[in-house]
């Protein structure tokens, strides 16, 4: 009796996290450049992301202070003065993709309503975007873009600097999610 149980559990954690797919490599980049101004973009591999494929559940997490530049003093400054990585380590998403199937995905991307909570800088906000997905075998590749205002998450941009910075920073996201 005790066998039957434990393997009936163990049908059943695998069926529950098979269900789940994950990445700890996945990119963010975000670009808050005006044309023909000093670039300032930022890109980090190093994101969390995980798709529950029964709900369609998404959520994703990046350690601020994993964002590169190009210019090591652009990401001294954006750690410490714009994002206060020491106060605010992280930036999450937490939603749901509507209409979600994942019996429905095939090779070539197909384009879903994500929608749920942005949380930047200890704020949190309503977005709602489209997201890519497409299947191949046991991996989920999803993909899209978005623009935020800094001002909405409380980042404050000097009046010194203002005129270089984007009001509408594009961020965009890849993730190649598998059972791991």
């Amino acid at each position: 009796m005790k066998k039957i149980i434990l393997v009936a559990l163990l049908l059943l954690v695998n069926i529950t996290f098979g269900q789940r797919l994950l990445t700890r490599s996945g990119e963010i980049k975000f670009d808050a450049s005006m044309p023909n101004l000093i670039e300032i973009a930022g890109k980090s591999n190093t994101v969390s992301a995980i798709l529950d494929q029964a709900t369609g559940q998404f959520a994703t997490s990046l350690i601020v202070k994993s964002i590169r530049f190009k210019v090591p003093l652009m990401e001294e400054h954006f750690n410490e003065n714009y994002m206060e990585s020491s106060k605010y380590p992280n930036s999450t998403f937490k939603g749901k993709i509507a209409g979600f199937d994942a019996k429905k995905l095939v090779v070539s991307k197909v384009a879903y309503d994500i929608e749920g909570d942005l949380t930047i800088h200890g704020i949190s906000k309503k977005v709602k975007t489209k997201i890519y997905l497409s299947s191949n075998g046991n991996k989920v590749a999803a993909s899209g873009n978005f623009l935020v205002h800094a001002q909405d998450y409380g980042i404050e941009i000097p009046s010194l600097v203002k005129e270089k910075f984007a009001d509408q920073i594009k961020v965009s996201f890849n993730f190649d999610l598998d059972s791991k």
